[in-house]
C-alpha cells in the first residue's frame, strides 16, 4: 500500500500546521491538527510507513518583520528586495520561512520521497482556489465542497473542517500526482535542496484515478 502525505506547514507554532493521509484509493485515512515542531517530529518518527510515502509539504511564508502593515503586504512578493534604499534588515524580505528545513533534511536522508509546494499556485493549478479572500469562512467552505464533491473525497464530514487540513489534502494530491504521473509534474524552483514542484496540467479526474488503481490491484 502508498500513502500519500500532505503537510500545510504554519509559519509559527501559534497557528496550526494541517496533516492528512490518503491511500491508493482515495480514502482520507488520516487528518490532524499539529502545532510544535515537536509534535511535527514526533508524527514522522512514528509513521510507520513514511519511506512507503509521497510527502508534500508546503513553504509557508516567514512573517518575521520590522514594523508596518505595509511590510506585511509586500513581503511574500519582494516588491522592494532589489531596492538599494531599503536594505534587508533582519531578513524581513525573505519570501519563506526556514522552519523544519533541516528535520525534513534528515528525513530525506533516511529514505523518504519528499518534495515542497507552493499552497496557493497549486490550488490555482488544480482549480481549487475561490474568488473569496484566502482563509476567509466563505474560502474554506468553497474548498471543502470542491473536495468532497468534485475531487471524490467521500470522507470529508458535512461540517466545517479547519482550514490547515483541507489545504493538507491538497498537498496529499499532489503528492498523489507526482507518484502516479510523473510527467504531468514539473519543478518550479527549489527550496533548501528540496524540489519545489507544482502539475503541469490540472488532472482530469483524480476521483477515477484512485477506482482505477482499485481495479488493477
Amino acid at each position: 500500500m502508498r500513502y500519500f502525505v500532505g503537510l500545510s506547514l504554519a509559519a509559527t507554532s501559534s497557528v496550526d500546521t494541517g496533516v492528512a493521509i490518503i491511500d491508493e484509493f482515495n480514502r482520507i485515512t488520516f487528518v490532524d491538527k499539529l502545532y510544535r515542531m515537536n509534535d511535527i517530529m514526533y508524527f514522522f518518527d512514528n509513521f510507520s510507513s513514511t519511506k512507503d510515502s509521497e510527502i508534500c509539504i508546503s513553504m509557508a511564508w516567514d512573517r518575521t518583520m520590522l514594523n508596518g502593515k505595509w511590510r506585511i503586504l509586500s513581503k511574500p512578493y519582494q516588491l522592494v528586495a532589489t531596492n538599494p534604499h531599503m536594505p534587508n534588515q533582519e531578513n524581513w524580505t525573505q519570501r519563506y520561512t526556514n522552519r523544519g528545513a533541516e528535520y525534513f533534511k534528515t528525513l530525506t536522508e533516511k529514505g523518504a520521497n519528499i518534495n515542497r509546494f507552493e499552497l496557493y499556485l497549486t490550488r490555482q493549478s488544480l482549480h481549487l482556489n475561490s474568488c473569496y479572500k484566502e482563509r476567509s469562512p466563505a474560502d474554506c467552505k468553497f474548498l471543502q465542497q470542491a473536495l468532497k464533491y468534485e475531487w471524490g473525497f467521500e470522507d470529508i464530514p458535512v461540517n466545517m473542517m479547519p482550514v490547515s487540513q483541507l489545504e493538507a489534502i491538497v498537498g496529499a494530491i499532489l503528492a498523489r500526482e507526482n507518484y502516479l504521473h510523473p510527467e504531468n509534474i514539473k519543478q518550479i524552483s527549489t527550496f533548501k535542496d528540496t524540489r519545489v514542484i507544482d502539475v503541469i496540467k490540472t488532472p482530469k479526474n483524480l476521483f477515477e484515478i484512485g477506482q482505477q488503481t482499485e481495479i488493477n490491484v
